[in-house]
């Protein structure tokens, strides 16, 4: 394998993701799949489904004949969107599942997504016994008369509606006019389908389910719903509008005055709707997320408890707390958590969650954003090219000691109103750079903590 195609693969806690052919293989996902196969309890069956990429059907052939092999039963759901895979596990006891597909990476990347029997994403030590096992290359074969069996389901979005539509007031939100931008994914089949039984009224853009090329890069950020999306808003007299990754764990959003928001907004927006609405004062979020989610929680009397970067990191914070001590749980992406659906990373969830707090407030979309004190963030992600980063971390530290440091997860410093963080990406060969500060941008430290990385 070349350097190049070592660097488009990455083998991880977070499980197994890359760039098809020229890094991740058949192989990969074969093997595992087998370690997957190994590594969970003996009862019960396996739940399986994938988005739409070109080589989602040779990832799922590869990751099925694995798990069979160590003798699991295994449920094909198709193609469906992760938080459809994770309601089915539930739904039928099974022992755990995997989700064939790379949510936010353009169409030549693939990955492998792992969850238990509570249809959450795996804990810090069961994803590092997992990595044990798929290194080791111990893996638990059966005989063939004990080969596990292959079903394919139909009707798992169907079953996932029920428990969405058991969680909201559709009615109520009928009348709303809602564009959506599907980005060639999995949301398109699950907002049509609501459409025929629900009757909402929701307008899909780039809904056409496509796995070579998708008509704008999967990122649910505020750019990209700056493309389509938002320019879309007025013309349709929309009262919303929501962006979609491929797989409809992320979204983001789009006011009716056809301005794009930040995806940094969703979580604060969220965390503002469900604290009063139950008992958890707590928010769950990670070190790169805005200092917004600070103020909406002390507006309710809530508190914030920041993680590393990484969903395994805000499942093992969540295992700290009884579910119903915590009101909300997610990331600076757009992708949220909600304990009505056992903590699932779930795009759908949170649209109807923005809708039903529209409906509840009789408010529009703009007006409830600006009743929010305004906090400008800039992100940016440069190539992993230096060896030095522990350096250039503790070199940064002793820069801006003069602020609070926080190293649970490459650096960030503190300061009132402002903050920074830089670390390396654990899905991409790249350093990631955030910097916020309530009221303007902080460009000058931006520009600063660039030239920094870049020269490292």
């Amino acid at each position: 394998m070349t350097g190049g195609a070592e660097k488009s693969l990455r083998i991880s806690q977070v499980g197994l993701r890359g760039v098809v052919g020229a890094a991740l293989t058949a192989s990969h996902a074969l093997d595992f799949a087998s370690a997957f196969g190994t590594f969970l309890e003996p009862s019960g069956g396996v739940i399986v489904g994938r988005d739409p990429r070109a080589s989602g059907v040779m990832m799922r052939e590869a990751v099925i004949a694995g798990l069979m092999a160590c003798g699991r039963n295994v449920v094909d759901l198709g193609v469906v969107s992760t938080p459809v895979i994770q309601h089915a596990i539930c739904r039928q006891d099974a022992a755990g599942g995997v989700s064939i597909g790379a949510s936010h990476n353009s169409a030549e990347w693939n990955a492998l997504k792992f969850f238990g029997r509570e249809g959450t994403y795996l804990s810090t030590a069961e994803a590092n016994e997992l990595l044990d096992i798929y290194h080791l290359r111990k893996f638990d074969f059966v005989e063939w008369e004990k080969i596990g069996k292959l079903r394919q389901e139909a009707g798992a979005i169907d079953r996932y509606l029920d428990d969405i539509a058991a969680a909201f007031d559709l009615e109520a939100i009928r009348r709303f006019r809602v564009v959506v931008d599907c980005c060639n994914g999995t949301s398109s089949l699950i907002l049509r389908r609501s459409n025929e039984r629900f009757g909402t009224s929701f307008i899909l853009i780039n809904e056409k389910i496509e796995g070579v090329a998708f008509a704008h890069e999967p990122s649910t950020t505020r750019d990209a719903v700056g493309l389509q999306l938002a320019p879309l808003m007025r013309p349709l007299g929309a009262d919303a509008g929501f962006l979609f990754d491929v797989d409809s764990d992320r979204v983001a959003v789009a006011a009716e005055t056809g301005e794009p928001v930040s995806e940094e907004m969703v979580l604060p927006m969220l965390a503002d709707y469900l604290l009063p609405r139950g008992p958890g004062r707590l928010i769950i979020t990670n070190l790169s997320t805005t200092a917004l989610v600070d103020e909406v929680a002390a507006r309710h009397g809530g508190k914030v408890v920041r993680a590393p970067v990484g969903r395994q990191a805000t499942i093992d914070a969540l295992a700290s707390y009884r579910p119903e001590q915590v009101a909300v749980a997610g990331e600076g992406t757009g992708a949220v958590m909600m304990p009505r659906f056992r903590f699932v990373y779930d795009g759908i969830a949170s649209m109807l969650a923005v809708l039903s707090m529209m409906s509840e407030r009789g408010q529009p979309l703009s007006q409830i954003l600006a009743g929010y004190p305004r906090y400008s963030i800039l992100k940016a992600q440069l190539p992993l090219a230096t060896q030095r980063i522990p350096a250039l971390l503790a070199e940064l530290r002793e820069t801006y000691r003069d602020g609070a440091a926080n190293v649970g997860d490459g650096l960030r410093v503190d300061w009132p109103g402002r903050w920074f963080h830089v670390r390396v990406s654990q899905t991409e060969p790249v350093v990631r750079v955030i910097c916020e500060q309530r009221g303007d941008p902080p460009r000058e430290l931006f520009e600063n903590l660039l030239d920094r990385v870049r020269n490292a």
